[in-house]
């Protein structure tokens, strides 16, 4: 039986990439920082490690076939940055994997990262991606156009009773479902892939999506436009006026917002369904 090592796996594409592996037959072993507030996950072991201490890795790896990293940080807390975790933790592992002698490494990055490089944390991946490409080990990276769950907001901002776009609103992606991603992470390593960009089954102007969140909710169209000048400004200031964890990820939506997100599609699962599946379950209706 191959293994593989997941690190990330408590992450939104964690999870499904332990799922899909296991579902392959792999034993799965899933890293995470504390076993007691992992939750669920489908692995065949659990070990407990901070990734940022590269001496919490040692050994781990041994006898690994395969390692596969979604780390990352998204909103920072803990005192790290995006240097420390999607850079230098991920360069942990890749040196123990280098030392156990792992096959393969793969790693989850981001579409368009050169058009996106001047963000901290496009930064950090891609000055990881190249030193994971310049390694003795094989690779495989992973670029996604965005997940489901970033297109969340939409639907929060829909319930609200309105959706604020900056611009035209016609920048288009095609953002993609956690399992569906997992099953092509896991076709490109078992294919032995360099690189794939990839995308979902459908492609959004940032319009249709905000038309798709109004209608799952069954509420009426209200969507404001506002001037791609204050996008601008604000990309400026948010730096200046906000902590970390909030001006991070907001300029990365800012800037990735203004261009198109769009790879070759992959996958089954509509966005549609899943703004009904969390109208569902959440209970989502518009705020009055």
């Amino acid at each position: 039986m191959k293994t593989v090592f997941i690190a990330g796996a408590t992450g939104y594409l964690g999870r499904y990439l332990c799922a899909e592996y296991s579902r392959r037959g792999w034993y799965v072993i899933a890293l995470v920082r504390t076993a007691k507030t992992a939750g669920a996950l489908a692995a065949s072991s659990v070990v407990e490690a901070e990734a940022t201490q590269p001496e919490s890795l040692t050994g781990l790896m041994d006898g690994v076939d395969l390692v596969v990293s979604a780390l990352g940080i998204t909103r920072q807390a803990d005192g790290v940055g995006y240097r420390d975790v999607d850079y230098q933790a991920n360069l942990n592992l890749l040196h123990e994997a280098e030392r156990a002698r792992v096959g393969r490494f793969a790693y989850l990055h981001v579409l368009n990262a050169a058009a996106l490089r001047e963000l901290p944390l496009v930064a950090a991946k891609a000055d990881f991606v190249a030193a994971l490409r310049s390694s003795r080990i094989a690779s495989t990276v992973v670029a996604p156009s965005g997940y489901f769950s970033d297109i969340e907001d939409v639907l929060s901002m829909a319930r609200s009773g309105r959706v604020w776009l900056f611009g035209s609103g016609l920048t288009r992606m095609n953002p993609i479902h956690g399992a569906d991603l997992a099953h092509v992470v896991a076709d490109a390593t078992d294919a032995g892939t360099a690189w794939q960009d990839v995308g979902g089954p459908e492609t959004f102007t940032q319009i249709e999506l905000a038309e798709l969140a109004f209608a799952s909710i069954g509420a009426p169209i209200r969507i404001t436009h506002l001037p791609d000048a204050l996008r601008r400004c604000a990309l400026s200031l948010l730096p200046w006026v906000t902590p970390r964890r909030v001006h991070g990820p907001a300029t990365f939506f800012l800037s990735a917002c203004a261009i198109d997100m769009v790879a070759p599609p992959q996958g089954t699962h509509r966005l549609s369904e899943h703004f009904k599946a969390l109208r569902d379950a959440q209970g989502l209706g518009v705020i009055r």
